[in-house]
């Protein structure tokens, strides 16, 4: 039993810790539900650790179903400020807790090159097992032709394109302060660059406008390790920006799994199991994408976040599939 609540301890404080980098109050902790009914007092870190090791057991389940179903949620003043936060908060407070067996035994990222349609669809397609395709933009010409500049002259002021995406598309700003696609490619040239002193930026967009899925698609196609039958969704989405910049720490709400390409730049994810699976799979997984790797990924079971690592501005452009 000592051993135990050493252990349940050892996790509490790593749990502790995790509710402190997330701005969590003791009141938010004892808004669950269950650590109220468990400990019938407001609770706090330092009095969790004098429970028994069965309730301690229970209170960290609670406490991290809690953070995973959004009744007390990590949200950021970034995530806050993000006009897809509204969806995201809404989507995640209700999403169901998954069957941990999706990350039980990964320890790390799988890299593989020469990926064969049928071990893609037994091992990774809908298995929810992350997996880096070496390989996966083999032949493609988007590292040629996708730049600022090419996005700009793909969604030239009051085009189409550009009209469809302000009215039916999804627009993330991230920590910049833009408001709209417009707004990004109407930036400085010197800003758009990169060039020192100006300031850094990092954005993202769907596109669903057919004449720029059209232009786009004939520099990238359908990942090669995909069968027939596997149908890939017709928006896009293209993320863009500068080192030092990338996603805060989420999890979507598309229904599928997706893919992302990394066409230039590089590229590093941190990707962590829901918080119910907190005793079953590794706590966190980093995997870094090159230009020319796809990630493929189930970003409706695997919180991630992203972060562009080295000197040159990061393109990505992925889908989802069914």
């Amino acid at each position: 039993m000592a051993t135990d609540k050493a252990e349940v301890q050892r996790k509490i404080a790593q749990l502790c810790k995790k509710i402190d980098s997330f701005g969590l109050s003791d009141e938010d902790v004892y808004r669950v539900s269950s650590v109220r009914k468990l400990s019938g007092r407001r609770v706090t870190c330092a009095g969790i650790l004098c429970a028994t090791a069965a309730v301690l057991a229970v209170i960290v389940a609670a406490v991290a179903i809690g953070l995973g179903t959004g009744l007390i949620h990590p949200m950021t003043e970034t995530l806050r400020r993000s006009p897809a936060s509204s969806r995201y908060y809404r989507n995640s407070k209700f999403r169901p807790p998954v069957n941990c067996q999706i990350c039980a035994d990964i320890q790390e990222v799988d890299r593989v090159r020469n990926l064969k349609p049928d071990e893609f669809i037994a091992r990774y397609a809908y298995t929810s097992r992350p997996v880096i395709v070496e390989d996966g933009a083999q032949n493609w010409t988007a590292s040629e032709y996708f730049s600022f500049g090419y996005f700009k002259s793909v969604y030239k002021p009051d085009s189409p394109a550009l009209l469809n995406e302000e009215n039916k598309c999804q627009f993330f700003p991230y920590k910049t302060n833009f408001a709209s696609l417009g707004e990004v490619f109407n930036m400085s040239e010197e800003r758009a660059n990169l060039e020192d002193g100006s300031e850094p930026w990092y954005i993202g967009w769907s596109n669903c406008d057919a004449t720029a899925a059209n232009d786009l698609r004939r520099h990238y196609e359908r990942p090669y390790f995909f069968p027939a039958e596997v149908e890939s969704s017709k928006t896009d989405w293209i993320f863009m920006g500068s080192p030092g910049y990338g996603a805060h720490l989420h999890i979507d709400a598309v229904g599928t799994p997706s893919w992302q390409a990394q066409v230039k730049g590089t590229k590093e994810w941190t990707l962590e199991p829901p918080p119910e699976c907190y005793f079953e799979c590794p706590h966190t997984l980093k995997v870094t994408v090159h230009p020319g790797e796809i990630i493929v990924l189930d970003t409706n079971n695997w919180f991630h976040k992203t972060l562009i690592i080295g000197d040159e501005m990061s393109i990505t452009i992925g889908s989802e599939y069914d």
